[in-house]
């Protein structure tokens, strides 16, 4: 089984740069997209109906910002949309699917650069989640987080970590977030498979930042500790284009 997130920086965009194709050529048994930009009067017939795929949408309640999407082989047992946290959920930024085997949570973590507000809503973001999972664990569960963390965990995982130490997306307080998360049961799963490789996952457009790989690695499948040994695989797609991030990669053992 073969499962891929990808921050597309707007869907409508993304089709644009050839995303379609991109997904008939591929056929990724589940795709988790981030970031989808796209209220629901807006999703368009070749976006929603794609022969072989359930498609399931989260829209922010803001035009144009967040949300997150799922396209699926298979039809998951049940879907969630949220977490049930008013304040969190309005911005459309988590889809849950539960199937057989596991349970699968695609969420685009916010950015924390804006302000002192956001950042701090982006630190009560990541508790809210890893209590969510957390939970899901209590009830036996196996799960897949994936999706846009928007913080790069360790040195390696950036282009530039001196000249970022005091900018969210690399602030000790978020890294640590990462710290707690692993120490709570979840792996890496690239850093599990290349423990030394430098990929980056978003590159900035405004400084032409992807010429130069002066990138960083923000886009993750992190696994519970119950589900790694089933996994054969994972990667960062760096060749794709379409975003300003690429699609991350990971690789199940079907059954």
């Amino acid at each position: 089984m073969e499962i891929y997130s990808w921050n597309v920086n707007g869907i409508r965009a993304v089709k644009r740069k050839g995303f379609l194709d991109w997904l008939a050529e591929t056929k990724p048994d589940i795709l988790g997209l981030q970031e989808i930009r796209i209220q629901p009067e807006q999703l368009t017939k070749d976006l929603k109906e794609i022969d072989g795929y359930y498609t399931y949408f989260n829209c922010g309640e803001v035009k144009g910002y967040s949300g997150v999407a799922i396209y699926t082989k298979e039809e998951p047992e049940s879907v969630e949309y949220g977490i049930g946290v008013e304040r969190f959920d309005r911005e459309g930024r988590v889809i849950i699917a539960h199937y057989p085997q596991f349970t699968l949570l695609n969420i685009y973590f916010p950015n924390g650069r804006s302000s002192q507000e956001r950042l701090e809503y982006k630190l009560e973001f990541y508790e809210a989640i890893l209590d969510y999972c957390e939970g899901l664990r209590e009830e036996g569960k196996s799960l897949i987080v994936c999706g846009d963390y928007n913080t790069a965990h360790q040195e390696i995982d950036l282009k530039n970590p001196e000249d970022n130490r005091d900018k969210s997306g690399f602030l000790d307080i978020e890294r640590e977030w990462i710290d707690r998360f692993i120490d709570h049961g979840y792996i890496d799963t690239f850093r599990y498979f290349h423990p030394e490789e430098v990929k980056y996952s978003w590159w900035s457009y405004r400084t032409r930042a992807r010429e130069r790989n002066a990138g960083w690695r923000i886009d993750y499948h992190f696994v519970s500790e119950n589900l790694i040994e089933q996994v054969k695989g994972a990667d960062v797609l760096t060749e794709v284009m379409g975003s300003d991030h690429c699609p991350v990669f990971l690789e199940l053992e079907n059954g």
